[in-house]
């Protein structure tokens, strides 16, 4: 029983996840005709709870985390571990590695504009923000996916 309930916990908050990314992706093709005055104000406005200390990022950390001791948990399932290590390591694609590597530096430069001050190059740090919320966006669902398939298998 403890192993169903940590399964369904652990895609909870990976749907959860998978959620935020989504949201982000919904929102890359009205947020691409912005101008940089529209965009910075939104980006230092609309995300405030999506990232630390919000639950935003309770989230994202959690389902990595959780994710993580599943796979653990389901070590001697070799069906359900191959799914889970395969979701796992998607989710640990997408965060840490995209999320520090292509997303929070973009919000470190934003965090210091404002509408009357855009950095230079605001354009290509708002491509690799939306596009790289896209990328986690498909890595998320991909994970979500392959543990979802863990637990249907085994």
């Amino acid at each position: 029983m403890f192993l169903k309930i940590w399964r369904l916990l652990t895609l909870i908050l990976v749907a959860l996840f998978m959620g935020l990314e989504f949201a982000h992706t919904l929102e890359l093709p009205a947020k691409m005709q912005y101008d940089g005055a529209l965009y910075v104000t939104i980006q230092n406005s609309l995300y405030r709870y999506f990232g630390a200390p919000g639950p935003g990022a309770f989230i994202t950390v959690g389902a990595v985390l959780w994710a993580i001791a599943l796979t653990v948990l389901v070590r001697k399932h070799k069906s359900a571990f191959w799914w889970t290590l395969a979701g796992t390591l998607c989710l640990a694609i997408a965060f840490p590695l995209i999320y520090f590597l292509r997303i929070e530096p973009v919000n470190v430069a934003i965090e210091q504009a404002n509408a009357g001050s855009l950095p230079t190059d605001w354009q290509q740090l708002r491509n690799q923000w939306e596009y790289a919320h896209a990328t986690n966006f498909g890595l998320s669902l991909a994970g979500f996916s392959a543990i979802a398939m863990s637990i249907l298998d085994g």
